[in-house]
């Protein structure tokens, strides 16, 4: 099994299983047989904080878009909307998360796990595709979480 890799953070570091694929909007999926499991990554965990509240605007079911609205986070640092990262059919959200998402917070890639569904993952990108990724943006994300979008 290949090494996970490690993006850094400042002081924190990320940890991006190797064994996975990493979508643009900071969840990483897992293929099963026919259907994927979506969840946060370590570096979207870590931007988000505490996450005390998650709250899904689709059923199980749903035919979705990719970029789809889908949800809505609340969390110590952020609140935002949760969009589909590919499109496809939902079919199932993490039952557990709805009564306690702090799953999220301390297991983010086994039972804080997000939501299943069928689709084409294709496009999702590799360890190292993800990683670098990352370094392109983590400039702008910086000046984002210390409010010097303006400067």
């Amino acid at each position: 099994m290949p090494e996970d890799l490690v993006f850094r953070m400042g002081e924190f570091e990320a940890r991006i299983p190797a064994d996975l694929r990493y979508a643009k909007n900071h969840m990483w999926v897992r293929a099963e047989s026919k259907w994927h499991r979506f969840g946060f990554t370590a570096y979207a965990v870590r931007l988000l904080q505490d996450v005390y509240f998650l709250e899904w605007s689709v059923d199980p079911g749903t035919t979705v878009a990719q970029r789809q609205e889908i949800g809505f986070i609340e969390s110590s640092k952020a609140e935002a909307e949760l969009y589909a990262p590919i499109a496809g059919r939902m079919l199932e959200f993490n039952p557990a998360l709805l009564e306690d998402p702090a799953a999220i917070n301390l297991d983010n890639y086994q039972s804080g796990w997000l939501f299943q569904m069928e689709g084409d993952a294709d496009e999702c990108l590799a360890p190292r595709q993800y990683i670098e990724f990352l370094e392109g943006s983590w400039e702008q994300t910086q000046r984002l979480i210390k409010g010097q979008m303006n400067e």
